[in-house]
Protein backbone atom coordinates (compact mmCIF):
# COMPACT_ATOMS: atom_id res chain seq x y z
CA UNK A 1 0.00 0.00 0.00
CA UNK A 2 1.00 3.43 -0.89
CA UNK A 3 2.92 5.46 2.17
CA UNK A 4 -0.01 8.47 1.00
CA UNK A 5 -2.28 5.94 2.11
CA UNK A 6 -2.25 4.06 5.49
CA UNK A 7 -3.83 0.83 6.86
CA UNK A 8 -4.34 -0.70 9.77
CA UNK A 9 -6.63 -3.66 10.59
CA UNK A 10 -8.00 -3.96 13.95
CA UNK A 11 -9.41 -7.59 14.40
CA UNK A 12 -12.79 -7.44 12.13
CA UNK A 13 -12.36 -3.54 11.06
CA UNK A 14 -9.98 -1.22 9.43
CA UNK A 15 -8.79 2.04 9.79
CA UNK A 16 -7.74 4.24 6.69
CA UNK A 17 -5.73 7.04 7.51
CA UNK A 18 -4.62 9.66 4.76
CA UNK A 19 -1.10 10.23 4.64
CA UNK A 20 -0.11 13.47 2.84
CA UNK A 21 -0.46 15.85 6.33
CA UNK A 22 2.38 18.11 4.75
CA UNK A 23 -0.14 18.81 1.86
CA UNK A 24 -3.52 18.27 4.16
CA UNK A 25 -3.96 14.94 2.24
CA UNK A 26 -4.50 16.90 -0.70
CA UNK A 27 -5.17 14.01 -3.48
CA UNK A 28 -3.13 13.44 -6.46
CA UNK A 29 -2.90 10.87 -8.69
CA UNK A 30 -1.23 8.37 -6.49
CA UNK A 31 -2.99 8.67 -3.64
CA UNK A 32 -6.75 8.36 -5.65
CA UNK A 33 -5.30 5.01 -6.61
CA UNK A 34 -4.01 3.97 -3.03
CA UNK A 35 -7.10 5.36 -1.36
CA UNK A 36 -9.19 3.30 -4.07
CA UNK A 37 -6.81 -0.11 -3.02
CA UNK A 38 -7.41 0.13 0.58
CA UNK A 39 -11.30 0.54 -0.04
CA UNK A 40 -10.89 -2.51 -1.99
CA UNK A 41 -9.37 -4.07 0.58
CA UNK A 42 -11.63 -3.49 3.07
CA UNK A 43 -14.62 -4.96 0.62
CA UNK A 44 -12.34 -7.54 -0.16
CA UNK A 45 -11.66 -8.69 3.35
CA UNK A 46 -15.57 -8.40 4.55
CA UNK A 47 -14.57 -5.91 7.07
CA UNK A 48 -17.39 -5.75 9.41
CA UNK A 49 -16.84 -1.36 9.92
CA UNK A 50 -13.90 1.18 8.35
CA UNK A 51 -12.61 4.17 9.89
CA UNK A 52 -11.19 6.67 7.29
CA UNK A 53 -9.26 9.83 8.52
CA UNK A 54 -6.45 12.38 8.36
CA UNK A 55 -2.99 12.45 9.10
CA UNK A 56 -1.61 15.29 10.74
CA UNK A 57 -3.94 18.62 11.78
CA UNK A 58 -5.96 18.33 8.29
CA UNK A 59 -8.66 15.51 7.29
CA UNK A 60 -8.18 16.15 3.50
CA UNK A 61 -8.26 19.67 1.87
CA UNK A 62 -9.35 18.71 -1.65
CA UNK A 63 -7.70 17.70 -4.66
CA UNK A 64 -3.86 19.41 -5.05
CA UNK A 65 -3.90 21.87 -7.63
CA UNK A 66 -0.16 22.42 -7.23
CA UNK A 67 0.40 19.98 -10.62
CA UNK A 68 -2.16 22.15 -12.58
CA UNK A 69 -1.14 25.73 -14.58
CA UNK A 70 -2.99 27.61 -16.46
CA UNK A 71 -0.94 28.44 -19.76
CA UNK A 72 0.34 25.41 -19.97
CA UNK A 73 0.18 22.91 -23.07
CA UNK A 74 -2.22 20.54 -20.84
CA UNK A 75 -5.10 23.36 -19.87
CA UNK A 76 -7.14 23.20 -19.29
CA UNK A 77 -7.66 19.47 -17.57
CA UNK A 78 -10.70 17.24 -18.18
CA UNK A 79 -12.29 17.21 -14.85
CA UNK A 80 -14.54 15.48 -16.03
CA UNK A 81 -12.35 12.42 -17.17
CA UNK A 82 -10.86 13.38 -13.32
CA UNK A 83 -13.96 12.65 -11.70
CA UNK A 84 -14.81 9.59 -13.42
CA UNK A 85 -11.33 7.64 -12.98
CA UNK A 86 -9.87 8.97 -9.63
CA UNK A 87 -12.82 10.52 -7.44
CA UNK A 88 -16.16 8.76 -8.20
CA UNK A 89 -14.53 5.35 -7.92
CA UNK A 90 -13.84 6.17 -4.29
CA UNK A 91 -17.03 7.82 -3.60
CA UNK A 92 -18.42 4.35 -5.41
CA UNK A 93 -16.56 2.16 -3.04
CA UNK A 94 -17.16 4.03 0.59
CA UNK A 95 -21.21 3.78 -0.31
CA UNK A 96 -21.27 0.56 -2.01
CA UNK A 97 -19.43 -0.99 1.26
CA UNK A 98 -21.75 -3.29 3.17
CA UNK A 99 -20.29 -2.67 6.35
CA UNK A 100 -20.89 0.99 8.36
CA UNK A 101 -17.89 3.33 7.31
CA UNK A 102 -16.85 6.34 10.28
CA UNK A 103 -15.48 9.58 8.83
CA UNK A 104 -13.15 10.91 12.17
CA UNK A 105 -12.38 14.95 10.81
CA UNK A 106 -9.64 16.65 12.18
CA UNK A 107 -9.43 20.02 10.89
CA UNK A 108 -10.40 21.07 7.67
CA UNK A 109 -12.49 18.88 4.97
CA UNK A 110 -12.66 21.24 2.00
CA UNK A 111 -13.35 20.56 -1.55
CA UNK A 112 -13.64 16.95 -2.52
CA UNK A 113 -12.59 16.55 0.82
CA UNK A 114 -15.96 17.17 2.69
CA UNK A 115 -17.37 15.26 -0.25
CA UNK A 116 -15.50 11.74 1.38
CA UNK A 117 -16.52 12.91 4.69
CA UNK A 118 -20.00 13.09 3.80
CA UNK A 119 -20.12 9.96 1.56
CA UNK A 120 -19.76 7.91 4.81
CA UNK A 121 -22.26 6.56 6.98
CA UNK A 122 -21.35 7.99 9.99
CA UNK A 123 -19.16 11.65 10.97
CA UNK A 124 -17.04 12.26 14.22
CA UNK A 125 -15.43 15.62 13.80
CA UNK A 126 -12.96 17.43 16.49
CA UNK A 127 -14.13 20.88 17.70
CA UNK A 128 -11.54 22.13 15.25
CA UNK A 129 -12.72 20.88 12.64
CA UNK A 130 -14.05 22.83 9.51
CA UNK A 131 -16.45 22.23 6.29
CA UNK A 132 -15.61 24.20 3.26
CA UNK A 133 -17.64 23.68 -0.12
CA UNK A 134 -14.76 25.56 -1.54
CA UNK A 135 -15.41 24.78 -5.22
CA UNK A 136 -16.84 28.19 -6.04
CA UNK A 137 -13.74 29.72 -5.48
CA UNK A 138 -11.86 28.52 -8.07
CA UNK A 139 -15.11 28.53 -10.43
CA UNK A 140 -16.45 25.40 -10.22
CA UNK A 141 -19.25 23.72 -9.09
CA UNK A 142 -19.49 20.66 -6.43
CA UNK A 143 -18.90 17.35 -6.78
CA UNK A 144 -17.62 14.00 -6.37
CA UNK A 145 -21.38 13.81 -4.70
CA UNK A 146 -21.32 17.11 -2.45
CA UNK A 147 -24.46 18.57 -4.82
CA UNK A 148 -26.49 14.97 -3.88
CA UNK A 149 -25.66 14.70 -0.32
CA UNK A 150 -25.57 18.30 0.91
CA UNK A 151 -30.07 19.07 0.04
CA UNK A 152 -30.21 16.06 1.93
CA UNK A 153 -28.70 16.44 4.96
CA UNK A 154 -29.10 20.43 5.87
CA UNK A 155 -32.07 21.57 3.35
CA UNK A 156 -31.36 23.47 0.13
CA UNK A 157 -31.19 26.74 1.66
CA UNK A 158 -28.33 25.79 3.67
CA UNK A 159 -27.06 23.71 1.30
CA UNK A 160 -26.57 26.40 -1.60
CA UNK A 161 -25.19 29.06 0.82
CA UNK A 162 -22.71 26.68 1.49
CA UNK A 163 -22.07 26.33 -2.24
CA UNK A 164 -22.09 29.24 -3.30
CA UNK A 165 -20.44 31.20 -0.89
CA UNK A 166 -18.06 28.41 0.65
CA UNK A 167 -18.48 29.76 3.97
CA UNK A 168 -16.71 27.45 6.51
CA UNK A 169 -18.73 26.09 8.69
CA UNK A 170 -17.73 25.18 12.26
CA UNK A 171 -18.01 21.65 13.89
CA UNK A 172 -20.01 23.32 16.30
CA UNK A 173 -23.04 23.99 13.65
CA UNK A 174 -22.28 21.31 11.45
CA UNK A 175 -23.47 18.72 14.42
CA UNK A 176 -26.57 21.63 15.20
CA UNK A 177 -27.52 21.20 11.58
CA UNK A 178 -27.26 17.63 11.40
CA UNK A 179 -24.40 17.85 8.88
CA UNK A 180 -22.42 14.94 11.12
CA UNK A 181 -23.00 12.80 14.00
CA UNK A 182 -21.07 14.26 16.82
CA UNK A 183 -18.06 16.14 17.67
CA UNK A 184 -15.62 16.03 20.77
CA UNK A 185 -12.72 17.78 21.93
CA UNK A 186 -9.76 17.12 19.41
CA UNK A 187 -7.40 15.16 21.70
CA UNK A 188 -10.57 12.29 21.97
CA UNK A 189 -11.91 12.42 18.40
CA UNK A 190 -9.81 9.48 17.22
CA UNK A 191 -10.70 7.23 20.58
CA UNK A 192 -13.71 8.26 20.22
CA UNK A 193 -13.93 7.13 16.33
CA UNK A 194 -11.92 3.83 17.19
CA UNK A 195 -14.49 3.15 19.75
CA UNK A 196 -17.41 3.59 16.93
CA UNK A 197 -16.02 1.21 14.59
CA UNK A 198 -15.19 -1.29 17.12
CA UNK A 199 -18.74 -1.69 18.53
CA UNK A 200 -20.31 -1.56 15.34
CA UNK A 201 -18.03 -4.37 13.82
CA UNK A 202 -18.90 -6.27 16.74
CA UNK A 203 -22.63 -5.57 15.57
CA UNK A 204 -25.43 -6.96 13.46
CA UNK A 205 -23.32 -6.19 10.60
CA UNK A 206 -25.62 -8.15 7.90
CA UNK A 207 -28.58 -5.80 8.77
CA UNK A 208 -26.67 -2.52 8.83
CA UNK A 209 -25.69 -3.19 5.31
CA UNK A 210 -29.19 -4.05 4.66
CA UNK A 211 -30.10 -0.40 6.82
CA UNK A 212 -27.19 1.11 4.58
CA UNK A 213 -29.19 0.04 1.06
CA UNK A 214 -32.49 1.34 3.01
CA UNK A 215 -31.50 4.60 3.41
CA UNK A 216 -30.02 5.19 0.22
CA UNK A 217 -33.23 4.18 -1.25
CA UNK A 218 -35.05 6.09 0.72
CA UNK A 219 -33.81 9.37 -1.23
CA UNK A 220 -35.59 8.40 -4.61
CA UNK A 221 -38.11 5.99 -3.55
CA UNK A 222 -41.96 6.91 -2.37
CA UNK A 223 -43.08 5.38 0.56
CA UNK A 224 -45.12 2.67 -0.84
CA UNK A 225 -41.73 1.58 -2.71
CA UNK A 226 -39.68 1.82 0.48
CA UNK A 227 -42.31 0.62 2.85
CA UNK A 228 -41.53 -2.76 -0.07
CA UNK A 229 -38.17 -2.43 0.19
CA UNK A 230 -38.21 -2.27 4.01
CA UNK A 231 -40.28 -5.85 3.89
CA UNK A 232 -37.93 -7.61 1.47
CA UNK A 233 -34.95 -6.79 3.88
CA UNK A 234 -36.75 -7.62 6.98
CA UNK A 235 -37.79 -10.97 5.89
CA UNK A 236 -33.70 -11.47 4.88
CA UNK A 237 -32.32 -10.15 8.07
CA UNK A 238 -35.29 -12.69 9.40
CA UNK A 239 -33.33 -15.46 8.08
CA UNK A 240 -30.12 -14.36 9.77
CA UNK A 241 -28.48 -15.94 12.68
CA UNK A 242 -27.22 -12.77 14.14
CA UNK A 243 -31.77 -12.42 14.64
CA UNK A 244 -32.05 -15.31 15.86
CA UNK A 245 -29.49 -14.17 18.36
CA UNK A 246 -30.27 -11.10 18.82
CA UNK A 247 -34.18 -12.04 20.16
CA UNK A 248 -32.27 -14.92 22.15
CA UNK A 249 -30.12 -12.99 23.97
CA UNK A 250 -32.91 -10.37 24.84
CA UNK A 251 -35.04 -13.72 26.14
CA UNK A 252 -31.82 -14.47 28.00
CA UNK A 253 -31.06 -10.78 29.33
CA UNK A 254 -27.53 -11.41 28.34
CA UNK A 255 -25.21 -9.17 25.34
CA UNK A 256 -25.77 -10.72 21.99
CA UNK A 257 -22.35 -12.27 20.38
CA UNK A 258 -22.95 -11.02 16.92
CA UNK A 259 -21.79 -12.10 13.95
CA UNK A 260 -22.73 -10.45 10.81
CA UNK A 261 -24.07 -13.93 9.47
Amino acid sequence: MSETVLVETHGDWLQITLNRPDKLNCLNKSMHLALRAALQQAHDQAARAVLITGAGRGFCAGQDLGDRRPGTSDWPPDLQQTLNDYFNPNIKLITSLPAPVICAVNGVAAGAGMSIALACDMVLAADSARFIQSFSKIGLVPDAGSSWILPRRVGMARAMGLALTATPLSAVDAEAWGLIWKRYEDDALLQAARAMAEQLASGPTAAFASTKMLMQRAATADIEAQLDHEARAQKLCATSTDYTEGVQAFLDKRAPRFTGQ
